[in-house]
């Protein structure tokens, strides 16, 4: 870890943190939420190792970049422009890409808003819907940082993760112990940049579910055409929502990612499926990219 490189570099009017070790083929690791750079910490040694340049930046709005005030500053068009800035700054025209979290927003129904779907299916306490309440981050704020981290990283449950009106009233973690692919001093890192920085920025990505969709109205018919591997876990919240199986698996996923070479269901394995198994996911990546 003491190899791994820091930098700050100005891309697109904000200051962006980005975290980088090794040379050869360029590969971009893309977090969700609540993450940073560092969930990427086991694939870059691994990747930086085998001759590729692995880079990691921390997204507007988490840990050491910098989080514009506005609300409408983290639609996807922000959030690529950052990329391909940083990109143009470290001399790179092209790149492995190498996501997790944000991609599920694919799957929803394109005839109606997100967030309104969502408000449909799930009701006002699910997450996504809380998060649309500005203020909702001084809730957060009232709630230990490093509990309420946990609770995300090690659920267990598939289910729709609910949060009622008085959610720091009424939050009772379980008292799980940190899992053996995680450890105290990682919990400590995630938990000290989200403790300085709050969660405005991070709620924010979600606060622009709608206005993506009617940004990105201009590309409905779309498809991703570019060579795609697909790694999910089966107890992964995600996975589990209602019709995203189908979806996946019944050939409208191919349809619109028409690039897609190969889909991988993890038995047993939650959402931050990178940190909990690193390996698999290691070989993963390496035996996809080695192929171009």
């Amino acid at each position: 870890m003491e190899n791994i490189q820091h930098k700050s570099i100005k891309v697109n009017g904000i200051t962006m943190h980005v975290a980088e070790i090794g040379e050869g083929p360029a590969v971009l690791f893309v977090h969700g939420f609540p993450e940073l750079w560092y969930t990427w910490r086991h694939q870059m040694l691994y990747i930086s190792s085998k001759g590729y340049r692995a880079i990691a930046p921390d997204l507007r709005g988490f840990g050491d970049s910098e989080a514009p005030p506005s609300s409408t500053s983290y639609t996807a068009f922000h959030i690529v422009g950052d990329l391909v800035c940083l990109l143009d700054s470290l001399g790179l025209d092209k790149v492995f890409l190498v996501g997790h979290d944000w991609g599920a927003i694919i799957s929803w129904n394109p005839l109606v808003k997100p967030v309104q779907f969502m408000r449909q299916t799930f009701g006002d306490d699910f997450y996504i819907c809380r998060f649309q309440e500005i203020g909702w981050e001084e809730e957060f704020a009232k709630v230990d940082t490093k509990k309420l981290l946990a609770s995300f990283y090690f659920k267990r449950n598939p289910s729709p993760p609910m949060m009622p009106k008085d959610y720091a009233k009424l939050f009772k973690p379980d008292q799980t112990m940190v899992p053996c692919w995680f450890t105290e001093e990682d919990l400590d890192y995630f938990a000290s940049k989200f403790h300085a920085t709050g969660f405005a920025g991070p709620f924010n990505y979600y606060r622009c579910f709608d206005l993506n969709w009617e940004l990105c109205a201009a590309w409905t018919g779309s498809k991703i055409v570019v060579p795609v591997k697909f790694i999910v876990g089966d107890i992964d919240i995600t996975y589990n929502f209602p019709g995203i199986k189908e979806y996946i698996h019944g050939g409208g996923f191919k349809e619109w990612v028409t690039g897609l070479e190969q889909v991988v269901v993890m038995e047993g394995v939650g959402h931050f499926i990178n940190q909990e198994k690193p390996q698999e996911i290691n070989n993963h990546i390496y035996d996809f990219i080695t192929k171009f």
